[in-house]
């Protein structure tokens, strides 16, 4: 039978996922903080503009959580640590230009945060990379504020220093810091929208593509320890996403979709369930194992084929834009407290 795998690896991407969730909490009321202590009109532009963007890439970092389907607690260390910051920047033992300074190496610890689950990513498999491929937007972004900040802080330092104001040309030397980090970074920035959420036609097509590349990983490894690992976030994202779209999606849909189309997609998920857990009984070495993975895939992609078609064309046609995202909002919503209570934030959960 397929064995419960803590699988560390994954675990630990989680778990500095919850990192950068807190971490960007501390981030905003930062800057939230800084504004109303700015005497600057050039210093205030710019916090205003990083504030803009570290609320947007929270809604990002959220999506990319429950896209990734593992939810664990932060770092005991690092919750700490914010713990200590957010107190010390609360308070006035620090001045204006020494809490900006705090907040740049903040901003460091989350750049060097995104680039190494990206990295590991790369490691753990394509799935996982399909996840968080929404990241390259936050770390771009937070490379520039670096470059911002370091011009804040020249500005602050000498006027703390001297008394005077610093000699002209920093905000353009951020401007060509911040061109270069572009031009260096290219394709990589995959959001710039200022709508409020994706619509439900993406957030569903997310999690139909990593399913399709986490079957296509199973299918074609021959090492039974992956063909495990893979089995285990397959029945957890397969898992999640039913629940949510049968607790949100579906009843949504039902008026314009139609009861008997409906209706299929409730029983075509219902009898993966029986499937799922009737393979968690069957050795991942025996070849019934992956004919039963390839039989399944064959329902799924059948399943996925019908909603991005005829649902999909049904919800344009009767959702507005601004419907359609705030679906995919309460979506998102179910997602997370269901993986949750699937257990996605204890250590060594069963599939």
């Amino acid at each position: 039978m397929v064995a419960t795998l803590d699988d560390t690896k994954r675990n630990a991407i989680a778990v500095k996922l919850a990192d950068m969730k807190l971490l960007q909490q501390l981030l905003i009321q930062n800057e939230e903080l800084f504004l109303r202590e700015s005497a600057d009109r050039e210093v205030t532009d710019n916090i205003r503009k990083m504030l803009d963007d570290d609320r947007k890439n929270q809604g990002i970092l959220e999506t990319v959580v429950i896209q990734y389907g593992i939810q664990k607690e932060a770092d005991k260390t690092v919750q700490e640590m914010v713990n200590k910051v957010r107190q010390l920047m609360q308070g006035n033992e620090l001045s204006f230009f020494e809490k900006v300074f705090q907040h740049e190496l903040l901003k460091h610890q989350q750049v060097m945060n995104g680039l190494t689950i990206h990295k590991a990513a790369q490691i753990v498999g394509a799935d996982v990379m399909a996840a968080i491929g929404s990241l390259n937007t936050i770390n771009f972004e937070n490379r520039a504020h670096q470059e911002q900040l370091k011009g804040i802080l020249e500005i602050l330092g000498v006027r703390e220093l001297t008394g005077q104001d610093a000699d002209q040309g920093i905000w353009g030397r951020v401007q060509d810091a911040i061109a270069a980090i572009s031009g260096a970074v290219g394709s990589a920035v995959t959001q710039n929208s200022d709508k409020q959420d994706m619509n439900i036609q993406d957030a569903l097509r997310m999690d139909h593509n990593k399913v399709n590349i986490l079957f296509t990983q199973l299918l074609q490894s021959n090492d039974s320890q992956k063909i495990q690992e893979y089995f285990g976030q397959l029945y957890k994202d397969i898992s999640a996403h039913a629940a949510a779209e049968e607790e949100v999606v579906y009843p949504r849909v039902r008026p314009f979709y139609g009861d008997a189309d409906t209706q299929e997609l409730y029983d075509e998920q219902a009898s993966w369930r029986i499937i799922l857990d009737q393979l968690k009984g069957i050795s991942p070495t025996a070849p019934e194992f992956k004919e039963r993975i390839r039989r399944l895939m064959d329902d799924v992609t059948d399943h996925v084929r019908q909603e991005e078609s005829t649902m999909f064309a049904a919800i344009r046609n009767n959702l507005s834009s601004q419907q359609s995202e705030e679906l995919a909002t309460q979506f998102k919503a179910a997602k997370s407290r269901i993986q949750q209570e699937m257990g996605g934030t204890k250590a060594g959960a069963r599939v």
